[in-house]
């Protein structure tokens, strides 16, 4: 029989739960399906991140080079971290969190060339240090499949709200360590994909890059929990996460600015950046994108004929069926 994970909700818990909902809501009253260079974005953002809190010193642009299947210059290792990472979070959404045969897949995909047996669980004890000292002593690995499958059974069967149960989860999964290695970038991709199948917003909030930039806080409440034997100070720590990810999160927004209108006028058939940029009489291209070009993608209204190769030499870029409709708006001005 499944055992539930020891925590309390508190007061604290309860008012971050009401303000994520909060947040969440208004995000989704005024956001637009976001587009592909947000999302683009927003998952070298949690990639970064994520890889950033194991030692990974790849920066975001360097990981965007590696999505652009293009080399970079940087330890191996850490560019087989990205290009692992990347792997997985393409392939996640189609994982079932309570799936233990997913998640070994996962760990598998995540630890290809960096683990003798990656997709294992381990067969030696292990610890965590830091700061000149251990920090935490995992379960004995015999112990390890059984507290897995317990885990994954009240995964699979809880009633807590997800905000809850996936912050229960990854809280409760680096307590076991359950790999040789790779144990934080499960946990953090994990309770992303909990959350994801509730809200597919989550899908492009970069709660990593927020766990990230309070790092030493992270480390602080995994060992607050388990000196207490519960995963409440956990909980707190990663909806005070959640709250400023989803708060920080760009979303598309109803509203054109003059520029975008001025780029949607001008647009006829697929144009380069350069013909584009030529129509509207600007010569600064940094202003053209940031100002013009960039907007207009995130509101779903001009798009890429070439998606999945932004860089590429003979990209061009047209409006959408939301774009053609604005434009003729903007011409009846």
């Amino acid at each position: 029989m499944r055992t539930a994970p020891p925590y309390a909700i508190t007061p604290p818990i309860v008012d971050l739960l009401t303000q994520i909902g909060e947040a969440i809501g208004r995000a989704e009253a005024v956001a637009q399906p976001m587009s592909l260079r947000m999302r683009r974005i927003n998952r070298i953002r949690a990639i970064q991140g994520s890889l950033a809190i194991e030692g990974n010193t790849l920066s975001q642009d360097e990981i965007s080079t590696l999505l652009d299947g293009k080399p970079v210059v940087a330890p191996l290792r850490e560019v087989q971290e990205a290009r692992n990472a990347i792997q997985v979070y393409d392939q996640f959404p189609q994982w079932n969190p309570a799936s233990e045969n997913d998640l070994l897949t996962a760990h598998r995909m995540l630890m290809t060339a960096l683990l003798d047996a990656p997709g294992q669980y381990r067969r030696r004890g292990v610890g965590v240090f830091g700061g000149g000292k251990v920090q935490h002593i995992a379960p004995p690995a015999h112990l390890v499949p059984g507290l897995m499958s317990n885990l994954l059974a009240w995964l699979d069967s809880a009633d807590e709200h997800p905000l809850i149960a996936s912050s229960v989860f990854h809280y409760e999964f680096e307590f076991i360590h359950p790999f040789e290695d790779g144990n934080g970038r499960m946990g953090r991709l994990w309770q992303t994909l909990i959350l994801t199948r509730w809200k597919s917003l989550f899908a492009d909030v970069p709660v990593e890059s927020l766990v990230y930039a309070r790092q030493s806080a992270y480390y602080e409440a995994i060992r607050e929990s388990s000196s207490k034997g519960e995963s409440t100070p956990f909980i707190v720590y990663m909806l005070e996460a959640i709250l400023e990810a989803v708060l920080a999160t760009p979303q598309e927004s109803h509203q054109e600015t003059p520029q975008v209108e001025r780029l949607l006028s001008v647009m006829e058939g697929e144009m380069s950046r350069q013909q584009i940029q030529l129509a509207l009489g600007l010569s600064d291209r940094k202003s053209f994108r940031q100002r013009y070009l960039w907007p207009a993608l995130d509101a779903g209204l001009v798009e890429m004929t070439h998606p999945d190769a932004p860089t590429a030499r003979n990209q061009k870029y047209r409006l959408t069926a939301r774009g053609r409709a604005a434009a003729g708006l903007i011409t009846k001005k």
